[in-house]
């Protein structure tokens, strides 16, 4: 509705629903994204969380694996690598959060999956294993989380722009143009009581 609009009483009635309609949508704005905050602060915490234990996991690993190279020789322990199954029971799902598709990452654990014979390697290369395979679990833990938090991200900065421009704008905007019909009404209504008011002198 334009600043210009004609004092009418429907335009008033008109321009209070719109300015009404625009408090409303900023509140709801307002909601979502301090929803969308405290979801992307929890996934944060956990992201932190798992790094942590990815960075530990790293450590242990490749200690172990060092280990293992220095015992039955880099080669064999390459020949050993190159028989891992590779990883494909990997699945991805979504659910919504105010709007924003999370990813669910979920897999299943391949069981009994030595590739190697237990006679011919040594202790070093079973915790190198193990270290790994935990990294794998972690990573596709933290690959869901931080895509989660990039999208709610990217949510919560566009709500954000929603919410300041109605704050900002469009409130104050019909503010005004309720104010200035409602001023133009009342001026009217003076005008017309006073007309009246003399009318009515003169008729007497």
């Amino acid at each position: 509705m334009a600043l210009n609009t004609a004092p009418t009483k429907g335009n008033l009635m008109a321009a209070k629903n719109s300015l009404a309609l625009s408090r409303q949508g900023f509140e709801l704005m307002d909601k979502k994204r301090n929803i969308l905050i405290r979801e992307i602060t929890g996934l944060i915490d956990n992201a932190r969380e798992i790094q942590e234990q990815i960075d530990a996991s790293y450590t242990k690993a490749y200690a172990a694996l060092q280990r293992a190279n220095i015992q039955l020789g880099i080669h064999n322990v390459e020949t050993f690598a190159f028989n891992v199954p590779v990883e494909d029971s990997v699945e991805i799902r979504t659910r919504s959060v105010m709007g924003t598709e999370i990813p669910l990452v979920s897999y299943t654990p391949k069981q009994n999956t030595v590739v190697y014979a237990f006679s011919t390697t040594t202790e070093a290369l079973d915790e190198a294993k193990a270290e790994f395979e935990r990294v794998k679990d972690l990573t596709i833990q933290l690959s869901m989380i931080e895509n989660s938090a990039y999208r709610l991200a990217y949510n919560i900065k566009k709500t954000q722009k929603r919410a300041n421009a109605l704050k900002n704008i469009t409130i104050p905007r019909y503010e005004a143009l309720t104010k200035s019909i409602s001023d133009a009404l009342e001026e009217k209504e003076r005008e017309e009581f006073t007309r009246l008011k003399v009318i009515k002198h003169r008729m007497s």
